[in-house]
């Protein structure tokens, strides 16, 4: 029997494989943050190519935690209704609906990718002040930020717990916390980034605190039944910065507030980085953490071929692997694993004579 498509049961959530959509901007939002046909086609693709968890991209809880005026957001009951087309056709095709809830932090207001402009977008084209733990930007053309007060770092908590509770209502059946890749937990967590002396810095359990309560409130808006997952960085890649060790310790604590599995991640708080890019490069951080934490975990980077992933699976180096680019290139790669790997593949009837 195949690893890789074993199911994962997650609270009272069963995945029907190991496999799931990394989440991944699409800066295709309409007005406001509203998803679109475009998020419908892209994500609905993925549920019928036999992706078992499939997730959206960096979702923002607040307004000026998206990354560009072109993400989405669910601060609000219009994204909630907006969503639940989408929610509704992943889970009529087998897929367990999935949001990852986000703030950009000092990341926020720049130009989508293919945009010929660079860095931040100033308020005459859409874009606004971002905030951050302290006031310096990430790099020199990225708008400058406002270091959250406590006041402001007490806002961002209940805006994660009021998102996900809005994400239960558009018919999403799991939830995953940003915080990887520079963006505002990430910003907390990271010495590098992290430069407050206050009880939301300083040691590594203030640098925690804020990525703790966001994963307690959000555990206390969803219940009990819904997995929530949390997405983290596992290292900085950078002498002085975040490690996996640190990773290890944050994962305990994330367990004892109510996550389910930790996405491990790499990179992001800072441009000087040198991540050793390889196939699964990542694989390692996710192993590490499950192993010394006691929590599942899932794996992402570089994960291209079936009997890749379900080796990652079957030697326990990981409890979920999660495909980016790969399933951007070939949406039907899960099917197609599939029957590589022996196992009887689900095609929706539409699609039965591809089997």
């Amino acid at each position: 029997m195949s690893s890789l498509f074993t199911p994962l049961a997650l609270r009272a959530v069963t995945l029907p494989n190991r496999i799931a959509l990394a989440p991944m901007c699409q800066y295709s939002a309409g007005p406001d943050g509203l998803p679109t046909d475009w998020h419908l086609v892209h994500l609905g693709a993925r549920a019928v190519g036999g992706a078992a968890l499939v997730m959206t991209e960096a979702t923002a809880v607040v307004p000026e935690g998206r990354i560009s005026p072109q993400d989405t957001g669910l601060w609000s009951g219009r994204h909630v209704d907006a969503w639940r087309p989408v929610t509704r056709f992943l889970a009529a095709h087998g897929a367990v609906p999935a949001v990852q809830l986000a703030h950009a932090g000092f990341k926020a207001s720049t130009y989508r990718p293919w945009d010929p402009r660079r860095g931040g977008v100033p308020d005459g084209a859409g874009g606004w002040t971002p905030v951050g733990p302290g006031g310096e930007p990430f790099l020199p053309d990225y708008r400058v930020p406002t270091a959250l007060d406590p006041a402001g770092i007490t806002g961002v908590v209940e805006a994660f717990g009021a998102a996900a509770e809005r994400a239960v209502a558009a018919g999403f059946a799991a939830v995953e916390i940003h915080s990887a890749h520079g963006y505002l937990l990430h910003e907390f967590l990271s010495p590098l980034t992290n430069h407050r002396v206050d009880g939301w810095g300083g040691d590594r359990a203030g640098r925690m605190r804020l990525t703790l309560e966001v994963a307690r409130a959000v555990r206390a808006a969803v219940g009990e039944d819904v997995p929530v997952l949390t997405r983290i960085s596992a290292t900085d890649w950078v002498d002085g910065g975040w490690t996996v060790d640190d990773s290890v310790a944050l994962a305990v604590e994330l367990s004892a507030a109510g996550v389910d599995l930790v996405d491990c991640s790499s990179g992001g708080a800072s441009p000087t980085a040198r991540i050793p890019l390889a196939r699964g490069y990542q694989v390692p951080l996710a192993a590490q953490v499950r192993r010394e934490a006691r929590i599942p975990t899932g794996a992402v980077g570089l994960i291209v071929e079936p009997e890749q992933a379900e080796a990652i699976v079957a030697d326990g180096e990981a409890d979920l692997v999660l495909l980016g680019r790969e399933l951007l290139r070939n949406p039907y790669w899960p099917q197609q694993a599939a029957a590589k790997l022996g196992v009887d593949a689900n095609w929706p009837d539409q699609y039965l004579r591809a089997g």
